[in-house]
């Protein structure tokens, strides 16, 4: 045994030798295209655009910001005032200038109010309050509408403006406009997850405009994916709009795909600019919030349905929540995928103080809608998943909302309808994000500054005209019209539904 114990040492410096060589091999043959790489992003070749995007393009992209006639500012095109909400900054950055894109949909915007009362408003208000030394520029991105896929280009174009943060909440309208996946469900899903991928890689995009132009000439290829207009055409625009939802497993599945690819490809390209990101998950409303379209499985028969429709019905005249509840498990166990009769059972539940599994029932009724205006489940998981695994700082709305709601339900008391906080809501969201900015080093908050954003905050309420909140009533009342197919742009049939200022 003596004898041993040399020669083991022998071999033990003989095979660190053998892994170090490989290991600097490796390297070695990845030296050419790390410098490749860097060379391409120095002279800005090779560019990730939005035609990268695998599951949909645009017949036509067009600028959200436009240079003013002076040259002094950036301003929301007019062409696009349909969707955004005129904001605007400076052509040259000053240089205590700290500039934040905020990007998402109509929550971003602040509906059924526009920013004046939005959360970025506030957040800049309280930016201003508890870091004086900086001028803080939040921009509004909030298109009515707007998915991820056409938030991604926007991020894009907001590169060339010299940001110091993105801010992204997004997920509610991924289901809003119809669209087919034909051409991703016959490619297998590790490909379509790689393009997505690679398309980051400034070599792998030379490369592969080498081979199309080698292919095709000047001439660009023809596209694979479904072309969309350049502005949002939404199925509950057209009137009836609701009756084109229908439960589609398959396609509710290629739309969280895409969600996460879209996440992906807005922190990447972030990222690789040196921009950072914030992520907020945004929240829904369990509470108040019927299912807004519910259908029963497909596989259940005629005897089954009109078994599950007389347990229903006898469930609402029962009188006991006790006799509801049983009667409305009876009518699940034939068919598990009706979401209104989860959210009935969700009330049976809370009536019984049984707070947890009512909550489980909300979040089932919610994801059983067959009209998606409300933001998966496995979506807030792919939102998870990617902002650890890309390192990215996440604002957890919804949690903040589900502390500051009865029995952590969010409901009326924090959301005026379905998705759309109220205005204590969006001051929520930016102390939340002020919070997070100042965990990242951002900003740097100087002493006890709330008392004077407070005030800050009721010189802009103070500064608000009585029309503005009747124009919020106003636009309420169509989104309720919107969300049940009722739309008609441009009428007002109804009396308005009463808002309150907090």
């Amino acid at each position: 045994m003596a004898g041993v114990a040399p020669t083991q040492a022998a071999r033990a410096p003989r095979w660190r030798r053998a892994v170090l060589f490989r290991v600097v091999a490796v390297l070695l043959a990845l030296l050419p295209f790390a410098a490749g790489e860097l060379f391409l992003r120095a002279v800005g070749w090779g560019r990730a655009h939005d035609g990268d995007d695998p599951f949909v393009g645009f017949t036509k992209i067009h600028p959200l910001f436009v240079l003013s006639e002076d040259g002094q500012r950036f301003e929301v095109s007019p062409s696009r005032q349909r969707f955004f909400r005129p904001d605007s900054f400076a052509a040259k950055k000053g240089p205590r200038e700290f500039r934040i894109f905020c990007l998402g949909g109509s929550t971003v915007q602040g509906n059924p109010y526009t920013i004046e009362t939005a959360f970025t408003t506030w957040l800049e208000l309280s930016l201003q309050t508890a870091d004086p030394q900086r001028d803080w520029q939040v921009v509004n991105c909030g298109g009515i509408s707007y998915a991820s896929y056409r938030l991604t280009p926007i991020l894009e174009e907001l590169l060339a403006h010299q940001p110091d943060l993105f801010i992204l909440y997004t997920g509610h309208n991924e289901f809003l406009e119809d669209r087919t996946y034909d051409h991703i469900k016959q490619t297998p899903r590790w490909i379509v997850a790689a393009s997505a991928t690679m398309a980051h890689s400034r070599l792998y995009n030379v490369f592969r405009q080498g081979v199309q132009h080698a292919s095709h000439g000047d001439d660009p290829p023809p596209p694979k994916q479904p072309q969309l207009p350049a502005e949002v055409d939404a199925v509950l625009d057209h009137y009836g709009g609701l009756s084109k939802y229908r439960r589609d497993d398959d396609r509710a599945r290629l739309i969280i795909d895409h969600y996460e690819t879209n996440l992906r490809r807005m922190i990447a390209l972030a990222h690789t600019a040196g921009v950072p990101v914030i992520v907020c998950n945004p929240v829904s409303n369990l509470n108040d919030c019927p299912p807004f379209k519910s259908e029963h499985s497909a596989e259940l028969s005629d005897q089954d349905r009109q078994a599950f429709r007389d347990l229903w019905e006898t469930a609402l005249e029962a009188i006991s929540p006790q006799r509801q509840e049983e009667l409305l498990r009876q009518a699940l166990a034939r068919d598990d995928r009706h979401a209104a009769v989860h959210y009935h059972l969700a009330q049976c539940l809370e009536l019984q103080h049984r707070y947890e599994e009512a909550k489980a029932e909300y979040l089932r009724a919610k994801d059983e809608d067959v009209c998606p205006l409300r933001m998966l489940e496995a979506m807030h998981v792919v939102l998870e998943r990617v902002t650890q695994d890309t390192h990215t700082p996440k604002v957890d709305v919804r949690r903040l909302f589900e502390e500051a709601s009865p029995h952590g339900i969010p409901g009326e008391k924090l959301l005026i309808d379905h998705v759309h906080p109220r205005i204590r809501g969006h001051q929520m969201i930016a102390d939340a994000l002020l919070t997070a900015m100042a965990e990242q080093g951002w900003v740097a908050p100087s002493g006890d500054w709330r008392p004077a954003r407070d005030a800050a905050y009721q010189r802009q309420l103070a500064s608000l005209e009585y029309g503005y909140f009747v124009r919020g009533e106003e636009h309420l009342h169509g989104l309720r019209l919107w969300t049940q197919g009722r739309a008609r742009p441009g009428k007002r049939t109804f009396p308005p539904i009463k808002v309150s200022k907090d």
